[in-house]
């Protein structure tokens, strides 16, 4: 991984064999980024992305090992207690261009990631919240352990 931080903004290049989510915490650890967005495209040929089902409190997993382009990454840097918090969701498409999205656990860089990562003031901590099962946004600024 390189990156350039211009202002608040974060341009991000993810190299062949690197995990994109554990880069992403790298970075964010080592510039004490705790409030963000994401935005970026790529290629990788290993991505296990995930479907919530809020009744039963769990995530669906589907794993493609396969050569994927990376159609859209987005989503949002904060904070649960004192660890980076990253929400991320990736739309991919394989050799038949057929697409398939959702919540990204993992991705392995199969040719190149392009990240733009926006940091914001402040920071917005995480609440577990007991009907959905979710850590939700937590604007109190009671931000609990984990």
């Amino acid at each position: 991984m390189e990156y350039r931080k211009y202002g608040k903004r974060y341009v991000i290049r993810i190299d062949r064999g690197e995990e994109v989510t554990a880069k992403l915490q790298e970075l964010c650890e080592k510039e004490d980024i705790r409030l963000a967005c994401i935005e970026g495209l790529g290629a990788a040929d290993h991505v296990v992305v995930g479907l919530y089902n809020v009744e039963k409190k769990e995530y669906k997993k589907r794993v493609f090992d396969e050569e994927m382009e990376i159609s859209s990454i987005n989503g949002n840097i904060t904070m649960q207690g004192k660890k980076v918090y990253h929400h991320i969701h990736v739309t991919v498409c394989n050799a038949d261009l057929q697409a398939f999205g959702g919540h990204l656990n993992e991705c392995r860089i199969s040719g190149t990631c392009e990240l733009f990562l926006t940091v914001l003031d402040g920071q917005v901590g995480r609440k577990h919240d007991d009907v959905t099962g979710l850590n939700l946004f937590d604007f109190s600024g009671r931000y609990i352990e984990i």
